[in-house]
């Protein structure tokens, strides 16, 4: 008895197909993603620590992905070697001078490289080119200068803490300046005498001014004044 009806193999046969198709499809974009079907050229950079950079991580150039990791291998205790496989369209813009840093896709994304521009006389990295690299900062550094920071400002809230309670307190120059109403009334006083000095010797200016043996000076003085006046116009005028 025939179990297979020509409708199952229909179904079959699209189910198969679809099956291809999708696959077909995946490796095609897992191949533009990571260059296989890209010509590429490869340049080598090296790195005290890698801070969890992976093989197949991108790499960006201006801001645009332009290849990705190819390997990653520990050359001795102090050196990891990572090769790096590069679009061969960008070739042009790459020199030899050109740094790269380890970077990430936002503040927790994936590991990546930034290759950064070089400068503007300097020669094209060649093929195989090792190119120098900046050590990336660890996360447990920031940490750990954040934690200073904040025990820094810590002691110098505590500090101005003090000082407050020791002016409030009366204690010290400040603080008994502040609190002292003995000293406060005296500046006052100090200020008003120095207020009525400055009024009596406008006073003897002024009465000095009509003196007879004195007047002669002050008239003098007052024409050499009124003289260098009509100059300064004078060459105002000629202007």
């Amino acid at each position: 008895m025939e179990t297979h009806t020509p409708q199952f193999k229909v179904r079959l046969g699209l189910f198969v197909a679809g099956g291809l198709a999708l696959f077909v499809l995946a490796i095609f974009i897992i191949g533009k993603q990571k260059n296989l079907f890209n010509p590429v050229f490869k340049l080598t950079t090296t790195f005290y620590n890698v801070s969890g950079l992976q093989v197949g991580n991108n790499i960006r150039f201006s801001g645009i992905t332009v290849g990705t990791v190819d390997n990653i291998s520990i050359v001795n205790d102090s050196t990891v070697r990572v090769d790096m496989l590069i679009r061969k369209e960008v070739k042009q813009f790459i020199k030899s001078d050109s740094e790269v840093a380890i970077g990430s896709e936002g503040l927790i994304g994936d590991r990546l490289l930034v290759i950064s521009q070089g400068s503007f006389d300097a020669a094209l990295a060649r093929e195989g080119e090792q190119l120098e690299s900046v050590e990336p900062v660890e996360t447990d550094a920031i940490m750990l200068s954040l934690k200073v920071t904040a025990e820094n400002a810590e002691i110098v809230t505590q500090e101005l803490a003090e000082i407050m309670m020791k002016i409030n307190s009366g204690d010290g120059t400040l603080g008994r300046l502040i609190q002292d109403t003995t000293i406060a009334r005296n500046i006052d006083q100090t200020i008003i005498n120095l207020k009525k000095s400055s009024k009596g010797l406008d006073e003897n200016m002024e009465a000095a001014k009509h003196n007879f043996l004195l007047k002669g000076f002050f008239n003098k003085k007052a024409r050499a004044a009124e003289k260098k006046a009509a100059e300064e116009n004078s060459k105002e005028e000629k202007k």
